[in-house]
């Protein structure tokens, strides 16, 4: 039988350059830092690092704003602390991911300043411009993510161009061949050098609808969505036309066809759109992406009842493509205070990272979800997020989960200066240092990734959901060779579930002891329970 590609099933280390580790003491993460980090990286037992944008930026948008695909910004280092990094990650047997930001760039970027100059240069078509209409206004209703309408008026062209998300973000036109091909170059560029996959960020705004269509409103009742709040206005419309067109099927084809041509190169998509779920399954089925996640996972919902939902949905409609999935990213609130409130209970945060770990796909950790963290306080003379600004204080902003990384005691480690964000005072008892004994979240979240490892109905086999009261959320996972019972008590009171369990079965995990009878398991608040039979 052949061997599983590397990603099925793998444990992917986000890592959050800016905060992660300060070498040079001007208060920002940066590679070398990442570099004398990875040791630590590869002692916990995951299979790749995903490395959030480390490019040529203004920084608008933290490194989302390209200005140069292929150049590495002075604040991370250099394009050689880049090969450092990836050499000695593949001496530690870790993979390497970076991020690639395809559907728009910074108004730093080359092309975005020769294509604003006016309308008959050579990159003149490479981003999506539009006439006003006649009273002056843009061509239609389109709003950004980030707040506002999603066109800027540019005086040079007499023209709107298109942002879906900061104005110093315009969308490249991919309804233009030469950009479909550019940004393929700029991604074998990265393939060449050896990195091992893509985390391809906003896969589905790429292209836009040609006709410029409106979105049509969205009653009051359906205003929810992921990634953004129900009281933004973005969450007024039905997004059909500014992203999640089908001409990027055919893009995605393309770049796959790239991709192949590295044995073991992987693509992960994120993907925000009306139906996430449906969209995940239409970009990842053969000779698209090979994994896509959604932010399902990412939002407030946090019953039972939701979890068994979004992963039976995506079960349904992902016949061949395979999940990626995370409960924490650099993006949303920490997931011990978005699913936990102020006070998360102690065992909260081990018990997350098993469920994550035990569904069926490859599973995304965010750097310091190992350790139990929760969402820093920052004030607002402190935010740097410019979502943050606009939208306070309904919405706090992404700064909140983005603080320095707690290495030593007292929080600190991080850098010798002050750091871009403040260290979260929460957060000193929850160092890496501090973390070192036995029973910590950190050392148990080893063990556990340890034990995965083995685990053949963990890395690769089927789940099948059982029924159980809320807030117990309860499957199989089975192998050829394997079978295991899984249940997790969402909940803060000891939890009854019957259900038939073999006399064969033997308690392989347990966070928290649980009761055991012929007919019935009382699992112990916030507890996992892993049976093979």
């Amino acid at each position: 039988m052949s061997q599983s590609p590397w990603w099925r099933g793998a444990v992917i280390y986000q890592v959050y350059p800016r905060s992660f580790q300060d070498a040079n003491g001007d208060g920002v993460g940066d590679l070398p830092g990442l570099l004398m980090r990875l040791p630590y990286i590869a002692g916990l037992g995951v299979d790749a690092i995903w490395i959030s944008p480390f490019f040529k930026s203004p920084m608008h948008d933290f490194g989302y704003d390209i200005a140069d695909y292929r150049a590495v910004d002075p604040l991370f280092g250099t394009l050689e602390d880049f090969d450092r990094v990836l050499a000695r990650a593949h001496e530690l047997g870790l993979r390497v991911m970076i991020d690639q930001v395809l559907s728009h760039t910074s108004i730093e970027h080359d092309w975005f300043k020769e294509s604003r100059e006016n309308r008959d240069n050579a990159k003149a078509d490479w981003y999506v411009w539009a006439d006003p209409r006649e009273d002056g206004t843009p061509p239609n209703n389109w709003l950004s993510i980030f707040g506002g309408v999603a066109w800027q008026w540019e005086p040079r062209r007499r023209q709107y161009y298109l942002h879906n998300f900061l104005a110093s973000q315009p969308d490249l036109n991919f309804h233009n061949p030469e950009v479909q091909q550019a940004a393929q170059d700029n991604v074998e560029f990265w393939l060449d050098r050896g990195v091992d996959g893509l985390r391809l960020d906003a896969i589905n705004f790429c292209f836009h609808d040609a006709q410029l269509r409106d979105n049509p409103p969205k009653p009051a009742a359906l205003r929810t969505g992921r990634g953004f709040t129900p009281d933004n206005p973005y969450a007024f419309q039905f997004h059909h036309y500014n992203n999640t067109q089908p001409e990027n099927l055919g893009f995605l084809e393309r770049l796959r066809t790239l991709m192949d041509r590295y044995p073991g190169a992987v693509s992960l998509g994120e993907i925000s759109a009306e139906d996430s779920l449906a969209t995940t399954a239409e970009y990842t089925r053969p000779g698209r992406l090979h994994m896509g996640y959604s932010f399902e996972l990412l939002g407030d919902e946090c019953s039972a009842r939701h979890i068994r939902d979004t992963v039976e949905q995506l079960e349904a409609q992902m016949t061949d493509g395979w999940p990626c999935w995370s409960l924490s990213n650099h993006d949303v609130q920490r997931v011990v205070t978005r699913w936990g409130g102020r006070n998360p209970s102690p065992d909260l945060a081990i018990q997350l990272l098993i469920l994550v770990c035990c569904l069926r796909g490859s599973v995304c950790i965010y750097q310091g979800e190992e350790l139990g963290l929760p969402e820093a306080e920052i004030p607002f003379e402190a935010i740097r997020d410019p979502y943050g600004i606009a939208f306070w204080p309904d919405f706090k902003g992404r700064d909140g989960c983005r603080t320095p990384m707690p290495w030593d005691d007292g929080g600190g480690g991080f850098s010798t200066a002050e750091a871009w964000l403040p260290v979260a005072a929460a957060h000193a008892s929850l160092s890496v240092a501090r973390q070192q004994q036995e029973g910590s979240v950190l050392q148990r979240f080893r063990e556990f990734l340890r034990w995965r490892r083995e685990q053949p109905a963990l890395c690769g086999g089927t789940i099948r959901f059982l029924d159980a009261p809320e807030p117990v959320l309860a499957f199989e996972r089975g192998a050829e060779a394997q079978r295991l019972l899984v249940a997790f008590n969402l909940g803060d009171t000891p939890q009854r579930v019957c259900f038939p369990l073999p006399t064969t079965t033997a308690i392989v995990y347990e966070s928290a002891a649980a009761a055991q009878d012929a007919g019935s398991l009382v699992l112990p608040p916030r507890g996992a329970w892993i049976a093979m039979y």
